[in-house]
C-alpha cells in the first residue's frame, strides 16, 4: 500500500503487460517466506517468470502467486486489486488466500467447505456459493479483458438478472460468496492469475471448469490458461 499512495512508475514487461515497483516488492517478500514455511517447496511468481528467473518445478507440489493481481485496477486505484497466494498439489490449487488490501478485504481456503471471508479487524466468517436462483443467474465479468461477443452470446436467451464487472480474482470471490453466479472468462489468463481465487471457490462449493467440463488444472506449460467458466453450486 505504500507504493499505491505515491506517484509510482509504471513499466511494460516484454509481452506489453504493466508492472509497477509495488509487484516486484511484494513478490520479494512473498517467495522467500513461503520458501521458509515449507522448505523444498518451489514458490513460482509471476514477475520471477517473466525475468526468467523462476525456480524449476519439477514435483507435483509448488506454490504459485501473483503480488498484485489487476496491475490495471491498482493503476486506476480503484482498489480492487488483489494478492493472490496458492498452493498446487497435483494440478491443484488445494490452499488459496486471496487480499484486497485497499478494500481491506480477505478470502482463504483450504479444501471443500472451508472458505472464509474476513473484512477489515472482524472475525473470519464462512462464506458459501450459492444454487443460481430461479429469478436468474448473477454473471461477473472482468472490468479490462474478455471477448464481449462471446459474454453477450452466453447472456442472450439466458435467464439472466444481472451483471457485474469486477477487477482481479475478486470475481471468483463474489461467486464464492453468493454475490454472483457466473464467471465466464474468455480472455487470456495465466494461472498466477486464478489458482488462489479458484481454490477459494472451491471452497465454498463452488467450481472452475473449462468449456468442454474438464476442470481448470495448473502446472501447464507456459502457464496460460485456456477459456473457463467458474460457477457457483450446481
Amino acid at each position: 500500500m505504500e507504493v499505491y499512495e505515491t506517484d509510482f512508475d509504471v513499466r511494460q514487461k516484454d509481452d506489453a503487460s504493466p508492472v509497477t515497483e509495488a509487484d516486484e516488492r511484494a513478490e520479494s517478500l512473498i517467495l522467500p517466506a513461503l520458501r521458509e514455511l515449507l522448505p523444498g517447496i518451489p514458490a513460482i511468481g509471476e514477475e520471477a517468470v517473466a525475468r526468467n528467473e523462476s525456480e524449476m518445478v519439477d514435483g507435483n507440489t509448488f506454490w504459485l502467486v501473483d503480488p498484485v493481481d489487476g496491475t490495471k485496477e491498482f493503476l486506476r486505484r480503484s482498489g480492487e486489486f488483489t494478492v493472490n497466494i496458492a498452493l498446487i498439489e497435483d494440478g491443484i490449487p488445494t490452499l488459496g488466500i486471496v487480499t484486497a488490501p485497499a478494500l481491506k478485504k480477505s478470502y482463504r481456503a483450504y479444501g471443500p467447505r472451508t472458505a472464509e471471508k474476513k473484512t477489515g479487524n472482524a472475525e473470519w466468517s464462512p462464506i458459501s456459493a450459492r444454487a443460481t436462483p430461479t429469478a436468474g443467474a448473477v454473471i461477473v465479468s472482468s472490468r479490462s479483458h474478455g471477448d464481449l461477443d462471446k459474454l453477450e452470446a452466453l447472456m442472450t436467451g439466458a435467464a439472466v438478472q444481472g451483471h457485474r464487472r469486477a477487477g482481479s480474482s475478486l470475481k471468483f470471490c463474489l461467486v464464492a460468496e453468493a454475490e454472483a453466479d457466473f464467471y465466464p472468462r474468455y480472455g487470456p489468463t495465466c494461472e498466477w492469475d486464478t489458482a488462489a481465487g479458484h481454490a477459494v471457490l472451491v471452497g465454498a462449493g463452488g467450481s472452475v471448469r473449462l468449456t468442454d467440463g474438464m476442470d481448470l488444472s495448473y502446472a501447464k506449460s507456459g502457464w496460460r490458461n485456456p477459456e473457463f467458466i467458474a460457477r457457483g453450486l450446481e
